[in-house]
């Protein structure tokens, strides 16, 4: 029986389509690609560290774009970002059966990977415009506007060019605490930042540092939402519907300082 080749990754798009160059380099025939984070000892499996080169990825990349359309380039990429376990392997096998493929424009629904990521790219999707809907910043004494937030998917690299061109003439920073990371804009370009201190990214934390005008605003705005609430007219099943309470912590008006 031969051992099967688990591939391990840094958790990066890149990283990922390393991988893919090696198990065409190396012809691994039975690969299974994980993050580091995920890596488990396992009999009869051999364990290679993959380690990421841009130049790669970008071969890995271009070739997968002479046989795909942009609509099928982005949901694959949104499926990647949904951190659904095993996606990796999905994306592989998807990966195989286009390059092997003659050129077309017609997207398969017939094949299984085909749909799965069409299924998970749509829930990406989803998350995304909710987190550009439901996001909202808090002035910070430096004059910064910082928002935390922990979506069930990795929709930063999604939603950093909506924001950058909403919020064009201030700084900000979007957190995400579930995995640790941020992007932040400096008026001019909108880069990927970590923290040494995670435990200092927290609602708490950032509540000491607003400005008073932040919180003026709040108490405001929190008075405004109060009296325009119609009792009367409260319908707790539709509202529900469009602004699921797992969002409700992101908004001003559910909250109160």
């Amino acid at each position: 029986m031969n051992p099967q080749t688990i591939l391990l990754y840094d958790g990066s798009f890149d990283g990922f389509l390393c991988c893919v160059f090696m198990v065409y380099d190396q012809n691994i025939v039975d690969p299974v690609i994980r993050k580091e984070s995920q890596t488990k000892n396992q009999l009869f499996t051999i364990t290679e560290q993959v380690t990421t080169e841009e130049s790669k990825a970008k071969r890995v990349w271009k070739g997968f774009r002479t046989k795909t359309t942009t609509a099928e380039q982005r949901d694959f990429f949104k499926a990647f970002l949904s951190e659904v376990k095993g996606v990796e392997n999905t994306l592989l096998s998807y990966m195989k059966s286009t390059f092997n493929k003659k050129a077309s424009t017609a997207i398969d629904f017939s094949n299984k990977d085909v749909l799965k990521i069409n299924q998970v790219a749509r829930m990406v999707g989803r998350e995304k415009h909710r987190m550009e809907a439901f996001v909202r910043f808090q002035l910070t004494k430096d004059d910064m506007y910082v928002a935390t937030v922990a979506p069930d998917f990795n929709v930063l690299p999604l939603i950093m060019h909506h924001f950058k061109d909403r919020y064009a003439d201030q700084k900000w920073l979007i957190f995400d605490t579930k995995r640790s990371y941020g992007i932040y804009y400096d008026l001019v370009s909108v880069e990927t930042i970590t923290f040494e201190n995670i435990s200092g990214i927290n609602t708490k934390a950032i509540k000491k540092s607003y400005n008073d005008t932040e919180i003026d605003f709040q108490k405001l705005w929190s008075v405004y939402y109060n009296n325009v609430n119609i009792k009367s007219r409260k319908n707790s099943k539709l509202h529900l519907q469009h602004v699921p309470k797992r969002y409700w912590k992101y908004l001003t008006e559910k909250n109160t300082i």
